[in-house]
């Protein structure tokens, strides 16, 4: 049975720094609340200690996991909380010493109720354990573990609630790129009109344009507020923000009110080859900056590579094709998405199992294949873009300097955007039977990659540019 992971799934809707050490804690919590409701418990919790462990613990301050944790347990949900608001709950949390619990019960709660264990435990590198007390007394332990993209699951669960099994009647079941390949062939159709029809068992027509419609509008406002918003960005590294200047060089004295009239503005300007490096990398940068600073961004597979797939999709839009409409949008992130979720069962998009490769080379892999069923690639030549991006950023490591998503990971997702641009040209170029290495070989590579690294490069801050470029130095 395959296991059928949605494009809405892979491009999730949430806050940043981190959707394995932020978003996916914040799921967890919500999670354990959702499980004491039906055993009955909730009504009985008088106290809550969470304990987090490995790279949760490791760079969790950086990520702002115990703020997550409980913001998680406080009722908000990371899709609809207005960004403002997260500041004031944890204040209110820290200055009262009180958890408004699921936003139903005031219970007393420190903030050293959050407890970092640089211990691993044995099932993954992203543990954390909530515990529930009645009186003093432990009512309910649950273990969970963040794996990346925002997928939360238990041990002795197979599946997370964000991944569906295909018990349902889905027409095309995908677990690796031979079979998607293979259906396109069959059928004489694009990848992007096999995977909606995978998603129309899910949802209706109408539901699934308006989902998308609703995750690029979420991008393009990410862009469009990185691109104009200039300062420091938070978490004492003192990292300047950098697409606001690169922007205002590039859009000199164009005119606009809103986002689509930017993108507008955008078209007006020089596209020479030196000016669209810039763009891309100012946009890429622009979605990276905001999800630092705990903004509201779509996890691309990852929070951490959140930069990738929009500038690509943007660099279309303004540079490719300014005639592009909704439609061209829909296709590219359905192919990102499928290209996506074929990583996810068959290796990790998580890097504190397989460093930064699993995040920055996933979304390059992405952006690649769907980038090129828009210049007109057929299926076999996007699934060469995807193996292209992906073998050029094996072995890559997770190392940020302070546990902060910032550097050296905010410049990766500008330099992940243009090779997954690159890989898309060579593949248009590429003659599919003559490619030697098809794309489920270079995804395991990667995942023997990921199990070969030490484990200081996988996201603990305790190797790479993390210790050769001490806090002390920034």
């Amino acid at each position: 049975m395959s296991q059928f992971i949605s494009v809405f799934d892979m491009l999730k809707i949430g806050v940043g720094p981190s959707s394995s050490h932020t978003l996916g804690p914040w799921r967890a919590a919500q999670q354990w609340i959702e499980k004491l409701k039906k055993s009955s418990l909730f009504s009985t919790i008088d106290g809550i200690k969470i304990d987090l462990y490995g790279s949760l613990s490791l760079t969790g301050k950086g990520h702002a996991t115990d703020l997550a944790v409980l913001l998680g347990l406080s009722g908000t949900d990371p899709e609809y909380i207005p960004v403002n608001d997260i500041e004031i709950i944890i204040d209110k949390i820290k200055e009262t010493k009180t958890l408004n619990f699921n936003a139903e019960k005031a219970i007393i709660f420190s903030i050293e109720n959050v407890v970092f264990n640089k211990d691993f435990l044995p099932f993954h590198s992203n543990g954390m354990t909530f515990r529930g007390f009645s009186k003093g007394k432990e009512i309910s332990t649950e273990t969970y573990y963040s794996i990346g993209g925002g997928f939360v699951i238990q041990e002795t669960v197979e599946t997370s609630s964000n991944t569906q099994i295909n018990k349902q009647n889905f027409p095309y079941p995908i677990n690796r790129a031979t079979e998607l390949e293979a259906y396109c062939k069959k059928e004489n159709k694009t990848i992007s009109d096999i995977v909606f029809q995978n998603e129309l068992v899910l949802k209706t027509a109408d539901e699934i344009d308006a989902e998308l419609k609703r995750v690029w509008n979420t991008m393009l406002e990410c862009m469009y507020i990185g691109c104009h918003t200039e300062g420091i960005l938070p978490g004492g590294l003192n990292v300047k923000r950098r697409a606001f200047e690169t922007h205002k060089k590039l859009i000199k004295d164009s005119t606009y009110k809103n986002e689509q009239e930017w993108i507008t503005a955008i078209r007006g300007t020089e596209v020479k080859f030196r000016e669209i490096l810039k763009w891309v990398s100012c946009l890429a940068l622009s979605v990276n900056e905001v999800n630092a600073s705990l903004g509201r961004v779509v996890t691309a597979p990852t929070n951490g590579s959140a930069g990738v797939i929009p500038a690509v999709l943007m660099y279309y839009l303004v540079i490719e094709n300014h005639e592009a409409n909704f439609e061209h949008i829909k296709k590219f992130l359905l192919v990102a998405g499928e290209v996506g979720s074929i990583f996810k069962k068959n290796a990790t998009i998580s890097a504190a199992m397989g460093g930064c490769q699993a995040e920055i080379g996933v979304s390059s892999a992405m952006a690649a294949a769907a980038l090129t069923e828009l210049l007109g690639g057929t299926p076999e030549q996007c699934l060469v873009a995807a193996e292209i991006a992906m073998e050029h950023h094996l072995g890559l490591t997770c190392d940020p300097i302070g546990g902060l998503v910032q550097v050296p990971c905010i410049e990766r997702n500008a330099m992940g955007a243009i090779k997954a641009i690159n890989a898309a040209e060579l593949a248009l170029e590429t003659n599919p039977e003559e490619s030697l290495v098809p794309l489920d070989k270079v995804i395991d590579t990667m995942w023997e990659t990921a199990k070969d690294m030490n484990r200081n490069y996988k996201e603990t801050s305790e190797g790479g540019l993390a210790i050769t470029v001490g806090l002390a130095d920034c």
